[in-house]
């Protein structure tokens, strides 16, 4: 993978799909580096929780829309259920 280097979450890898949809947009890319590694966490989970492709494509084309107005994490999602309650 080439490219600009980009985080992944606490618990998650970042996906090549969603970085692909961050790497085109310099805004969002700007605000994924900004967040912190939880909020990261979040928007990679909610992402990769989709059971359907057609649903997966929705969420992350949403998460670069939501990062490049400026959201902090992902809206209406109740939070990755992979991490411990410690932050971990």
């Amino acid at each position: 993978m080439s490219g600009p280097r980009l985080p992944g979450g606490v618990v998650h890898r970042l996906p090549r799909d969603l970085r692909a949809e961050l790497i085109g947009s310099p805004t969002a890319m700007h605000a994924w580096r900004d967040i912190t590694p939880l909020a990261r966490n979040e928007f990679i989970c909610w992402v990769e929780d989709a059971k359907q492709a057609a649903t997966r494509a929705r969420r992350i084309r949403r998460t670069r829309e939501e990062l490049e107005e400026g959201q902090r994490r992902p809206c209406c999602w109740p939070g990755c259920a992979h991490r411990e309650r410690t932050g971990r």
